[in-house]
């Protein structure tokens, strides 16, 4: 998964403090991210059709996954919701 520091490490001892939850929230969107990466670099570097057609719709489910982590994000985080507002500006 991404290769930037875990807000905490693995499996939490604890429950998290609201501010622990985001951060792992934004950790799980970037691993999102990463998995679409993967499995486009992954279609595009074979002739297989078969496995060309399961990698990119896995890809597109990944994509989703990050649209809902996001939402997730913005309810437990609206200032983070806010500034990102301002990206589409």
């Amino acid at each position: 998964m991404p290769a930037f520091l875990d807000p905490f490490p693995g499996n939490v001892p604890r429950e998290m403090t609201h501010g622990e939850l985001a951060r792992a929230i934004i950790l799980d969107i970037a691993a999102e991210l990463e998995a679409v990466h993967l499995y486009l670099s992954h279609m595009e570097a074979t002739s297989n059709e078969d496995a060309k057609k399961v990698l990119f719709d896995i890809a597109q489910e990944e994509l989703v996954h990050a649209g809902e982590f996001t939402s997730l994000l913005y309810r437990l985080d609206p200032s983070a919701g806010a500034k990102a507002q301002q990206g589409f500006g």
